[in-house]
């Protein structure tokens, strides 16, 4: 603990030592990724109160989230400081109006109301309209946007049309549902968060009484991530903090990526005319970053434009050299993915915990292969911000209507190939090919189910023979993969949901036109959003970073282009020719070794070749098991037999599922191959060197035609999570609809 405003001044950079000794009047900071702006205004904050400048219960801090406010907590009570309160905005109104409400009125304030969705669902039966989840979820965010912004339900239209927003359904149709909305909630008594904030805005504007109390009891103001206030927000803070001896706010216009929900970097930036004798202090010391992740950050804010972009910062590293960004094209999606887990993998056989690692993408919708390629190298992982792929409301349906329609025999004569048909299945639901208008979430839902017909097209091109129930197999093998709990693992997130965290090693994925930018940002603020979100993206590595795209959506297509904001980015070779032939591409800085300090041999660049007819193979699942499907196999059948009933075996000792010993595929490969030493089994596909220590000499054991006796080794599987569905009998519980 601290003890003294000197201990204070004495832990900070010269920057954040300006910020601490503002304990009066107004304060702007500008404070870039990674330059400790939570430490200046702790610490502030923590100087202010041991100097006298402050009393803690005059003292107020507020941020966005309760996460934020946790830690703004933790770290006050940490300098010595526990009684400076650390609210979100809401929090403080709700304390507030709890607290007056029952003296003015003499009754307790209306009941909050956890979520809108089931109020809007009445308001849209009101109306006459009918809508689906996705879509009453899209509403209700129009819903609180308008609120945010201070929109009233008749200026509803003419507000989306000045501000260039695309709503999910007709601007009059939506006005219309926002005013039965708000005549319902207020005939039940209830009051949602943004009701939190008006409520409280109208007790302070309206009752001198109370906002003579408030204004008196808080002296001092702290806002964290200004940038994400919106105009409501900012009101309240304006009769907070009027009078008030000293107001602090801190942000980065860079890092302004919500601006859908209401928010806007406006108020950062306009702070000093607002307050003309603020005090403006600029972070741009990274603490995070090495110089080679900091430097690509600010060549992408280089050719930033808007207004935004003419306050943005010139970071400068403050860590030692690292490993140059990685910018890697690969030919298809699902070569992308298959490389970035190999990638995860190398990085975790050399020592980094799957904890520091993250693999970002634009959309949820991009989860699924990833989710896959990671289940298939045994890398335990967490998805953020989103349920897993296969988990999805909107996916368990679509799968039990798949079934249902193969197990009933449906089949329609005119749909076709299988992917066909399972467009025609699916189109049945509701779905259709054109996405739907705007960017919530009936387009998220939209793009996931989008996402299922693609594994349809993928799967049809390796096994063109295949049926509808060979596909709902497939399906319910990766869900049973992908469903595993996890306790610890590489972070799945989209660019949103990473805001705030950091990891040692970040993999930006899928940075292709259409998706970085999205393909519906389609005004020039809108692109310089999308431009920001990837900035977010790349602050997050520590490290390492890896930017990657691909040129086609499936195996042999054509016509994808990396994203513009890579221009002027990448190095002589544009990122082409490095790829998924090189996992172990990453080396400590100067040296040849892994951070372990073991040099690893290079793998072969080249194509996997076809081990019978040497055809270079394209196919995922040809690659793994190393030939063409359609070449003939010589499989060894009793080996295979053997190989499957001991890793069986293995896995029941642990009570995990099969798959993550070794895949079917694998196995098929030995078996076919029947290596007989180290260096023969490590080059069959699936066979990383951390199952090759594990299971190395069983395998060879049995290729050499020994019987094994199995002991249980307690050290095997010890991190790798349990599944509780068999694989074999997962097409029987599969989900038989919503």
């Amino acid at each position: 603990m601290i003890a003294s405003p000197d201990d204070v001044l004495d832990a900070l950079d010269p920057e954040q030592r300006r910020v601490a000794e503002a304990v009066d009047g107004a304060v702007c900071v500008l404070a870039g990724a990674g330059t400790g702006k939570t430490r200046a205004i702790t610490h502030r904050i923590a100087y202010g109160v041991l100097s006298g400048a402050m009393q803690p219960g005059q003292t107020l801090a507020v941020t966005f989230t309760a996460r934020a406010a946790g830690e703004l907590r933790g770290r006050l009570r940490d300098l010595g400081v526990p009684g400076v309160q650390a609210r979100t905005f809401h929090s403080a109104a709700l304390r507030q109006l709890s607290y007056f409400w029952p003296k003015v009125f003499g009754g307790p304030p209306p009941q909050l109301v956890e979520t809108k969705i089931m109020l809007v669902r009445d308001a849209v039966a009101h109306c006459r309209l009918r809508a689906d989840r996705a879509e009453l979820r899209d509403i209700t965010g129009e819903i609180e946007w308008a609120k945010a912004t201070q929109t009233a339900p008749d200026d509803y239209p003419g507000a989306v049309l000045a501000a260039g927003r695309k709503p999910p359904r007709a601007a009059a149709e939506i006005a219309h549902v926002y005013a039965a909305y708000e005549k319902i909630k207020s005939g039940k008594g209830r009051m949602d968060f943004e009701d939190v904030l008006l409520l409280t805005i109208g007790l302070l504007d309206e009752r001198p009484e109370v906002r003579e109390a408030v204004q008196a009891q808080y002296r001092h103001f702290t806002v964290d991530e200004y940038q994400d206030v919106n105009p409501l927000q900012q009101r309240l803070l304006d009769l907070w903090s009027t009078g008030a001896r000293s107001l602090c706010v801190v942000g980065d216009a860079s890092q302004t990526i919500y601006s859908f929900t209401g928010a806007t970097p406006a108020y950062l930036l306009g702070f000093r005319r607002r307050h003309p004798d603020a005090k403006l202090v600029e972070l741009v010391r990274d603490y995070r970053s090495t110089p080679q992740v900091v430097g690509l950050a600010n060549r992408l804010l280089a050719r930033a434009g808007g207004e935004a972009a003419k306050h943005r910062l010139q970071l400068i590293s403050q860590r030692g050299t690292g490993p140059e960004p990685d910018f890697v094209e690969h030919a298809d999606e699902q070569a992308e993915a298959e490389s970035t887990a190999k990638r995860i993998r190398a990085l975790i056989d050399d020592g980094v915990r799957p904890a520091e690692i993250a693999v970002l993408f634009r959309t949820n919708a991009q989860s699924e292969s990833y989710e896959q390629a990671l289940a298939d190298q045994s890398v335990a992982y967490l998805l953020k911000g989103a349920e897993r792929f296969f988990e999805r409301p909107e996916i368990r349906q679509a799968m039990g209507f798949l079934r249902a329609h193969a197990i009933s025999g449906g089949t329609d004569a005119e749909a076709g190939p299988l992917a066909a048909e399972v467009r025609a299945v699916l189109g049945g639901t509701g779905w259709s090919a054109e996405p739907p208008a705007g960017s919530g979430q009936a387009r998220e839902t939209w793009e996931s189910v989008a996402a299922l017909v693609r594994l349809a097209e993928e799967f049809a091109v390796k096994r063109p023979q295949a049926s509808l129930r060979d596909f709902t197999v497939e399906l319910a093998e990766r869900a049973s993969a992908q469903h595993a709990p996890t306790v610890e693992g590489v972070t799945l997130a989209s660019l949103h949901a990473a805001k705030g965290l950091e990891w040692d090693a970040v993999f930006l994925v899928g940075l292709n036109e259409g998706m970085m930018p999205i393909s519906y940002a389609d005004t020039p603020d809108k692109i310089e959003e999308e431009r920001r979100l990837l900035y977010v993206g790349v602050t997050r590595a520590r490290e390492r970073l890896t930017l990657s795209w691909s040129l086609a959506r499936t195996p042999g297509g054509r016509g994808r282009t990396a994203s513009r904001f890579l221009d002027g980015l990448r190095g002589p070779d544009g990122g082409r020719g490095v790829g998924s032939a090189r996992p172990d591409a990453y080396r400590s800085p100067g040296t040849g070794a892994s951070p372990g300090g073991v040099v690893r041999p290079r793998r072969k660049v080249g194509p996997v070749r076809c081990r019978v007819c040497a055809r270079a193979l394209q196919d995922a699942a040809e690659r793994k098991i190393g030939r063409c499907l359609d070449c003939p196999s010589d499989v060894d059948e009793f080996l295979l037999g053997q190989l499957r009933e001991w890793r069986l075996r293995r896995a029941d000792e642990h009570s995990q599922p099969a798959f993550v010993v070794f895949t079917d595929a694998t196995l098929t490969a030995i078996a076919e191959t029947r290596p007989l030493n180290e260096r023969q089994l490590a080059a069959i596909p699936g066979v990383s060197r951390t199952k090759l220590e594990r299971f190395g000499d069983d395998v060879l054991a049995l290729c050499a035609g020994h019987d094994l006796a199995i002991e249980p080794d307690p050290d095997d599987y010890g991190h790798i999570p349990e599944v509780e569905q068999d694989l074999e009998s997962a097409i029987e519980d599969a989900p038989d609809g919503g």
